[in-house]
């Protein structure tokens, strides 16, 4: 069989393939087109999922009658010239426009600010339209219909219109994150509108209408640099978290990515401080040199390739313990709302209905009918109530009351029956200058209730304590040599030669964990000595899962990370039981060392390990604000 040249439609048609797998790839490539043109306002409209219609409106810089008839050519661009290492853009290969030309029905009208009129195109399952001129305002209008209508088998593989329009939504999202100058509207016949304001250079902003307003709340700054690759953006508390990793967002040079090492490095900053099965919110932003970076490892441009990825993945790591240990152990607001709801919800029943009240309210709650002659009183409000209990002006923050001093010898009261030896208030032990405060009470003989300036706090005492011991293992084991045991045979090991090379330039890392190894032979290594804490061990097992990853990540923190696990159960044993009662002394240390210890906000399992409430939140309980 001979070898042949493919026609041009079926050439699009196979980039299209790997180009446009959905219509929210196809929605990317257009918003990427309008964001490269200088568009500071972008309006997508979808029809059927977009399936049927999508349709992207900008007011970039447009394009002339002969700019048309090249965008729809294949690699047909204005962004790179002869080289792919100074890529400033978001797109560069010129493919996508052909390609969704090849597969559905495209019309681009474009025109450019100072000019009289406007250009139109139009491909349909790439047969192209000559240009013509068209009515159009400055600026770009892309209309795709009929989304692999050329195609049909790969119509069978497309999902439901919900859920394409979903990831549309995503997309949108993604795109909005990484370009807060720009306002972004997305609407259609199958949603509803949704609208991202622009908020100039306020990037924190931005990212609370796309997470919700809790996350700016719960956020903390990651600002770090080394060796030319700067990391910023902000991340969540540990005690912040949601169910997939769909609220994790990563862009490199401005461009939204979906990378394997990011994602790993996130995960693995926030080890041992994320409960199973539940995943931090993030959003980081890596530039450096387009040189050291490539983009153009895939089509859909999703997948980059670092130079020095061990360096990236250090710089995320390091820069988010850095941030948690600086502000990671307060406590999320999330924690406080769920328990005001809970307060709210099932603590008070609706009265039974009384003469002169209605219940025929649309709302469900009782009316009150008054005489004609007898007006409405006005409702009660903080600010008219003469017997309010705060002055706000005058007060912003609590100040205890100078009568609550001649109380202050008294014992707590206590709902115990029997005789409570020790008062758990402490006169002497004030709140000012402390995070979480001075113990008050235990509640249950598990939850410590401490008293701030500003509120409370509710301390479970045996995750709060478990985190403790648990750091101090960890301190041991990176300040010394942990305890090992001799192996009265020395184990050898056959590996591949690539392999136990890959080793040696790790043993004296491991060695400081505990497991001494040496080369035995052109192949094989053995083992002399594994560390004490995992008690009988699997040194074969153990070699070869250490290989396994200094080959994929070039690093042998898999023995460090069993360890840690270990520490975290013994401590977990170690802890101060749930049900043992503490002396005030021994609540108030508890709270002190969390102060000092970092991480302490949660647990070794994600769990948190305190709750704050402030003091407006529980006058709003009691209708106070």
């Amino acid at each position: 069989m001979s070898v042949k040249l493919l026609p041009e439609t079926l050439i699009n048609q196979i980039a299209a393939g790997e180009v446009i797998e959905r219509p929210a790839s196809a929605t990317k490539e257009l918003i990427e087109n309008a964001i490269d043109a200088g568009a500071t306002r972008i309006e997508i409209a979808t029809a059927g999922g977009g399936k049927s219609l999508v349709r992207v409106t900008d007011n970039g810089s447009g394009m002339d009658a002969a700019d048309l008839e090249l965008a729809v050519r294949r690699h047909c661009t204005s962004k790179i010239s002869t080289t792919l290492d100074d890529i400033h853009t978001l797109g560069f290969r010129g493919e996508a426009l052909p390609s969704i030309g090849s597969v559905a029905r495209l019309t681009i009208t474009s025109r450019r600010h100072g000019d009289p009129s406007g250009s139109q195109v139009s491909v349909n399952g790439g047969a192209a339209i000559p240009v013509k001129p068209a009515p159009a305002n400055p600026g770009t209008v892309v209309e795709v219909r009929d989304l692999f209508f050329a195609t049909p088998a790969r119509l069978k593989f497309m999902k439901t219109e919900r859920a394409e329009a979903a990831a549309i939504t995503e997309v949108v999202k993604r795109m909005a994150i990484a370009f807060p100058h720009i306002r972004f509207v997305l609407s259609g016949s199958d949603r509803s509108t949704l609208e991202f304001a622009a908020t100039g250079d306020d990037h924190l902003a931005r990212m609370a209408q796309i997470l919700g307003p809790e996350f700016k709340e719960n956020a903390i700054e990651i600002d770090a640099g080394r060796e030319d690759v700067s990391l910023s953006g902000f991340v969540g508390v540990p005690t912040f978290h949601r169910g997939n990793s769909a609220h994790q967002f990563a862009f490199v040079n401005g461009r939204p990515v979906q990378d394997k090492l990011i994602l790993s490095a996130i995960r693995g900053a926030y080890a041992e401080q994320m409960p199973a099965g539940r995943y931090p919110v993030a959003v980081l932003s890596i530039d450096l040199d387009p040189a050291f970076v490539d983009v153009n490892v895939h089509p859909a441009k999703a997948d980059v390739r670092f130079r020095d990825p061990q360096l990236v993945r250090g710089l995320i790591v390091g820069a988010i313990r850095q941030a948690l240990h600086r502000e990671g152990d307060r406590a999320s607001t999330t924690g406080a709302a769920a328990m005001l709801r809970a307060f709210q919800s099932g603590s008070f029943q609706q009265p039974p209905a009384q003469p002169g009240f209605s219940e025929s309210s649309r709302s469900g709650f009782p009316q009150r009918s008054y005489p004609l002659s007898t007006p409405p009183q006005q409702s009660w409000t903080a600010s008219s109530s003469p017997s309010r209990p705060l002055d706000q002006a005058a007060a912003p923050s609590y100040q205890p009351r100078p009568t609550q001093a001649g109380f202050d010898a008294f014992s707590t009261p206590t709902a115990r029956a029997d005789v409570v030896e020790e008062s758990a208030y402490v006169p002497e032990t004030t709140a000012a200058g402390y995070r979480l405060g001075a113990a008050r009470a235990q509640v249950h003989e598990n939850y410590i209730v401490a008293q701030t300036e500003k509120g409370l706090v509710i301390v479970d005492q045996h995750a709060a304590h478990e985190r403790l011991v648990y750091e101090s293992l960890r301190k041991a084991l990176e300040n010394d040599r942990l305890a090992s045991q001799v192996l009265l045979i020395p184990e050898i090991i056959d590996l591949p030669e690539e392999d136990c090379d890959r080793l040696m330039v790790h043993a004296t890392e491991l060695d400081r964990l505990g497991l001494a190894i040496e080369r035995f032979g052109p192949g094989a290594v053995a083992v002399r000595e594994t560390p004490a804490m995992l008690g009988e061990v699997d040194a074969s097992a153990l070699i070869r899962d250490l290989a396994d990853e200094i080959a994929e990540w070039n690093t042998a923190s898999g023995l460090r990370n069993k360890l840690e696990y270990i520490a975290a159960t013994m401590a977990c044993h170690g802890s101060v039981r749930s049900g043992r009662r503490l002396k005030p002394d021994e609540m108030n240390a508890l709270l002190r060392q969390m102060e000092a210890t970092p991480g302490s906000g949660t647990c070794n399992h994600g769990r948190p390990t305190y709750i704050e409430l402030k003091l407006s939140d529980i006058e709003r309980l009691f209708g106070r604000s």
